[in-house]
């Protein structure tokens, strides 16, 4: 039980507040020498040579150099504007351009937090100036801004792909048809909520002296840019000409290319675009290395052996296992981020999911819809606090939280549209 009470310290540590990445490796330091003592740490160094000789996850300081790049392109705002120009004389017409614009971006950078800032600066008070509802302007921001985590190219798809065993590109593939579906039903969302109540989102005045001509040719002036990256990237890897990997310097490249065309590029720029991939990138490899030594003494201990015992006895066998497993990742969701729950829950979850048969590729894409969700989900949703930092005096953290609710259930509603008929989604169950 030395495994299982590792785990139980662990999470009460994380949401207690401390570091995600002294946490992990503080908590299988103390069990480890419990156990076994200070010989189990001898393979450590052999454990992190591997993960930083892991080709695969060099892609993530390259597509999160590319998000950084395009964030001080100005290429959110030069979208929002022209897109909301374009819909902005439909009722809920600034709600849709966000929803679109938020898919460009999630497509071109893949950064969460970037994306619900940018939006949250520009959109939101475009949103209030015209007399949407607070609700409303909150939640479709936040929303949109989560795209980048089902999107490819996602940073979470990278991550699934490497702890599961998959490859990034079959990842990739798999999940542009749950997007899709997912902006359509936020997009159909807005357009019923409009058409049952107009006073939410009232429609916006055309720009004096601008012809309806002339707002077409600035959306797609604005659009054609990151659609290219978006195909070069996503392109070059579902055609097989480029991995995930290379792919992922070739955004890069395109990311500068932009900066240059927009006339934002300068060394500055890129020193700290640098910096921002630096501190970001070591966040990640810092709890990836914590995480490495928490499994490997959760193994030892036989904490996956125990583990693995008690979900082949559930109820339901495999029906009864995949629902635990989403419900038990939905609400650490509400406590602690993506990363952790990745590198920690599902290593112990993947090897009973193999075991029972499951298709693995399906049940990656499940895991990260419903990790998406947990970036919404209140007390501690990321983008919650990422457009709260950004928002005006009149936002209150519960206009947030209210407007969020109705984008969770839809999210909710995709995910148990992959449970239940995987292959409207081009996948299989495996059962």
């Amino acid at each position: 039980m030395i495994g299982m009470i590792m785990f139980g310290v662990a999470l009460l540590m994380l949401m207690w507040g401390f570091p995600v990445a002294f946490t992990f490796g503080g908590v299988a330091l103390f069990f480890g020498i419990y156990a076994e003592g200070m010989d189990l740490f001898a393979f450590m160094p052999f454990r992190i040579m591997s993960v930083m000789q892991n080709t695969v996850l060099m892609a993530i300081p390259l597509f999160i150099f590319m998000g950084v790049v395009l964030q001080r392109t100005r290429l959110a705002e030069q979208l929002l504007t022209s897109m909301g120009r374009l819909f902005g004389g439909l009722p809920g017409g600034i709600a849709i351009s966000t929803i679109l614009v938020g898919a460009l971006l999630a497509a071109s950078t893949g950064v969460v937090g970037a994306s619900v800032v940018a939006m949250g600066l520009i959109s939101l008070p475009v949103m209030l100036a015209h007399k949407y509802d607070k609700r409303l302007s909150c939640g479709t921001i936040c929303a949109s801004g989560t795209l980048g985590q089902i999107v490819p190219p996602s940073i979470i798809l990278i991550i699934l792909g490497d702890v599961i065993g998959i490859p990034v590109g079959d990842l990739f593939k798999a999940a542009v048809i749950p997007g899709v579906v997912l902006v359509g039903l936020y997009i159909a969302y807005i357009l019923i909520l409009t058409k049952l109540k107009p006073e939410t989102a009232p429609a916006m005045p055309s720009e004096e002296g601008v012809s309806r001509k002339k707002e077409i040719l600035n959306a797609l002036l604005a659009i054609i840019p990151p659609l290219a990256l978006i195909v070069i990237v996503l392109g070059s890897i579902f055609a097989g000409i480029a991995t995930p990997t290379e792919s992922s310097a070739l955004g890069g490249m395109g990311a500068l290319i932009l900066a240059i065309i927009y006339r934002q590029f300068s060394f500055k720029m890129m020193w700290e675009a640098s910096r921002d991939t630096v501190k970001v990138t070591a966040m990640v490899f810092a709890i990836l290395i914590g995480a490495t030594a928490f499994s490997m003494v959760f193994s030892y201990t036989g904490g996956d052996y125990l583990l693995e015992d008690w979900m082949m006895q559930l109820p339901g066998e495999k029906w009864g296992f995949l629902i635990l497993s989403m419900l038990v990742i939905l609400v650490l969701g509400f406590f602690i981020d993506f990363v952790e729950i990745s590198f920690i829950i599902v290593p112990i979850l993947a090897p009973v999911a193999q075991a029972m048969g499951i298709d693995m590729l399906w049940f990656a894409i499940l895991i990260a819809m419903n990790l998406q969700t947990s970036f919404l989900t209140p007390p501690f949703g990321f983008s919650l606090f990422y457009l709260k930092g950004v928002s005006p005096p009149e936002i209150k953290t519960t206009d947030i939280y209210r407007g969020v609710m109705p984008f969770i259930a839809l999210q909710v509603l995709v995910l148990i549209m992959i449970f239940i008929v995987p292959e409207w989604f081009g996948m299989s169950s495996g059962f």
